[in-house]
């Protein structure tokens, strides 16, 4: 939390110096959104995601993030995952980017999301991929990262048995992200499965 506090426009930042990068990953997000429908972002953080995709209520711990957010537009909550402020079934899409590798619980915050979504509502998660080739280069050099070095990146199996267990139906993953971040000055395509690209979305809908 002290990194996403401290560093909050380092972080922004990130999204510009490696824009298209943030734009193959955007891609593989928007792909999965439905048009229209109430939709929440928990760990908003800057808003990089929350504001291109229209999506205009986020939940963040991290001050120094949320006002980044505030200034694109976005209405944040403080508040964590593990417990959202939120009343139950509020929502209809739920989007985690990047949020379960920094949480103390993760099963608890995807119980959290469920808890306020509509029934048949969908889950989006998007996440590093351990187990591709650019996944475990992250992890080689994890500790010198200022935000991913207190991360804990969980296999894409595991969140699949988590989906499973809350009662989420055929959960869809698309991937993106294959080659060396700075090698990136096109769009990366997005394409179905995971273990190959570094950045995974999820999808799975409420039975």
């Amino acid at each position: 939390m002290n990194a996403f506090d401290r560093y909050a426009q380092e972080y922004d930042d990130w999204f510009v110096q490696h824009e298209s990068v943030y734009h193959s990953e955007l891609a593989a997000v928007k792909s999965f959104l439905p048009l229209n429908g109430r939709a929440l972002e928990v760990g908003v953080g800057t808003g990089r995601f929350a504001e291109p995709l229209g999506i205009e209520i986020g939940v963040e711990p991290a001050r120094a993030m949320a006002e980044i957010a505030g200034k694109r537009g976005i209405e944040v909550i403080q508040g964590y995952a593990e417990a959202l402020p939120l009343a139950p079934g509020s929502f209809d899409v739920v989007l985690m980017i990047t949020v379960l590798c920094f949480l103390q619980d993760p099963p608890l915050a995807l119980r959290e999301a469920t808890r306020v979504l509509k029934p048949q509502g969908r889950l989006i998660i998007g996440m590093i991929d351990p187990d591709s080739p650019l996944g475990r280069l992250y992890q080689a050099h994890q500790a010198q990262s200022r935000f991913f070095r207190q991360a804990r990146f969980l296999r894409v199996s595991q969140v699949l048995r988590w989906l499973g267990e809350l009662g989420y139906s055929d959960p869809k993953i698309r991937q993106t992200i294959f080659q060396d971040i700075p090698l990136i000055t096109t769009l990366e395509p997005a394409r179905a499965g995971y273990g190959d690209g570094v950045f995974v979305v999820l999808v799975a809908d409420l039975q």
